[in-house]
C-alpha cells in the first residue's frame, strides 16, 4: 500500500491510500478520484517530506509526511456541471441497487473468491453474496467462468 498527499484544483489538501502507483495512475486517469472537501476530480499528488529510515528510537518519533502547500495553479476555478433529471434518477437506481444487493446478501469480507467457487463447483448451496477480491483474483474467477458482478459505486453524496 502506498499514501499519496494529494492536492485538487482549488487547493484543498487530502491524502489516499492506493495498492500501488499503478492503481493510482489507473483511478485518477478513469477520475475515480475526487476531493472530499469540494468533490473536484481535477486531482494532483502533492509534494510529500520523505520518510527517512533512521534508528529505531527516530522511527518512532518521527512526523508523518507533510503534504506542501498547493500550487498556484490550484486557485484557478474549477469546471462545474449540473445533472440533468434522468442522471439523477439512474443515481437513485444504482443507489437502490447496491443497498439492496447488501442488504439481501451476506457479507462474506476477503473470503469471496473461496465462496465463490464453491457455490460455482456445486460444493455449498448457491446464495447471494458479496466482499471483497484483488484484481488478480477476479481475474482467476473470471477465467474459471464463474459469473459475478462489482458492486456500483457512486460518487460522494455532493457530486
Amino acid at each position: 500500500m502506498i499514501r499519496y498527499a494529494l492536492v485538487c484544483n482549488k487547493g484543498h489538501d487530502f491524502e489516499s491510500w492506493f495498492q500501488d502507483s499503478a492503481a493510482y495512475d489507473k483511478q485518477i486517469k478513469r477520475k475515480l478520484i475526487a476531493c472530499p472537501h469540494c468533490g473536484s476530480a481535477k486531482v494532483e499528488k502533492a509534494i510529500m517530506a520523505p520518510r527517512l529510515a533512521g534508528s529505531r528510537k527516530r522511527e518512532m518519533t518521527a512526523e508523518p509526511p507533510v503534504a506542501a502547500p498547493a500550487p498556484e495553479k490550484a486557485q484557478e476555478k474549477a469546471p462545474v456541471a449540473m445533472i440533468s433529471p434522468q442522471e439523477k434518477e439512474l443515481r437513485s437506481k444504482l443507489k437502490e441497487l447496491r443497498e439492496h444487493l447488501t442488504k439481501n446478501a451476506d457479507h462474506v469480507g476477503s473470503k469471496f473468491p473461496e465462496e465463490a467457487r464453491k457455490m460455482h463447483y456445486g460444493e455449498t448451496k448457491h446464495r447471494s453474496i458479496y466482499g471483497e477480491a484483488s484484481p488478480e483474483e477476479a481475474r482467476r474467477l473470471a477465467e474459471e467462468g464463474i459469473e459475478f458482478h462489482p458492486l456500483p459505486i457512486l460518487p460522494d453524496e455532493r457530486n
